[in-house]
């Protein structure tokens, strides 16, 4: 059992989490009677919140994890007590703290009930308006036919001037490895990894950097810089392969998602066109 010094040094770091979890109960929760001290009572939703912590960290659920959650609750209330008496919740510096974090979890409590009432509403509005199964096939369809039937492994470099990007094609019409030449690219992403963007359909791509991607054959890169929004690409094509394509059903789930996404955007988007903020 902890004695009372580790209680108060472990209050330091679980307090704020555990009394933000005792104001996300409910009332009826909060006013169940879990123990007395000297005739201060302790709820039963504080003693939920810390059962819920102990179980988190591993604890087995049972008796003896109720019984030291009992005794870590009397020796806090004792403390708290002890602390009153002394005047110590008097002092300003220690008054303005309590108050400044008591500000806090309500903020954190509210901020708690609002997110309960929002996926109610959420759950709500997708079940008036359901995704039609029609919908999500001509969804697949058009993913289908953008994807088209070859997957592609490529490799990259990307520069910020068609001088750079240049540059780097005339290094490698001379030999120079393209693995060791994407270090200078300002692409973090892929720029340790010899510019490797793994495997992949055009469709991802912006349209000039998948039209150049679809006229290479494999082995060869492009003899003039791509120039993109999001600066000049040299694009080496390593290999292709037949695309696996998955079928509807696997990608139901995923495009329904999507769909439920994209609707609840456009919800939205509505609502705040149409919202009167100000700041």
């Amino acid at each position: 059992m902890q004695t009372s010094v580790t209680l108060v040094n472990s209050v330091k770091t679980g307090c704020a989490a555990l009394l933000s979890g005792v104001l996300m109960y409910s009332a009826q929760a909060a006013e169940s009677e879990f123990l007395t001290v000297n005739g201060s009572r302790v709820s039963q939703a504080t003693a939920d919140v810390f059962i819920a912590q102990a179980k988190a960290h591993g604890m087995p659920a049972g008796a003896e994890l109720k019984d030291q959650v009992r005794e870590e609750l009397i020796r806090r209330e004792l403390l708290s007590q002890e602390a009153r008496k002394a005047g110590i919740d008097k002092k300003p510096d220690v008054a303005a703290r309590a108050e400044t974090e008591r500000q806090r979890i309500m903020a954190q409590a509210e901020a708690a009930g609002q997110t309960v009432i929002i996926r109610a509403y959420i759950e709500d509005y997708l079940r008036k308006h359901p995704v039609s199964d029609a919908d999500l096939k001509a969804e697949y369809q058009a993913q289908r036919a953008k994807g088209g039937n070859t997957d592609y492994k490529i490799r990259h470099v990307l520069l910020r001037s068609d001088k750079e990007a240049r540059a780097i094609i005339a290094r490698l019409d001379k030999g120079a490895a393209f693995e060791e030449l994407a270090r200078d690219s300002i692409d973090p992403g892929t720029r340790d990894n010899g510019g490797d963007l793994g495997w992949s359909v055009p469709g991802k791509f912006a349209k000039p950097f998948a039209q150049a991607v679809t006229s290479l054959k494999p082995g060869k890169y492009t003899g003039t810089p791509v120039k993109t929004e999001f600066g000049y690409h040299v694009i080496k094509l390593e290999e292709t392969r037949p695309l696996k394509v998955p079928s509807f059903d696997e990608m139901k789930p995923l495009l329904k998602r999507q769909a439920e996404e994209q609707a609840l955007k456009t919800m939205i988007d509505g609502l705040r066109s149409k919202a009167k903020v100000e700041y």
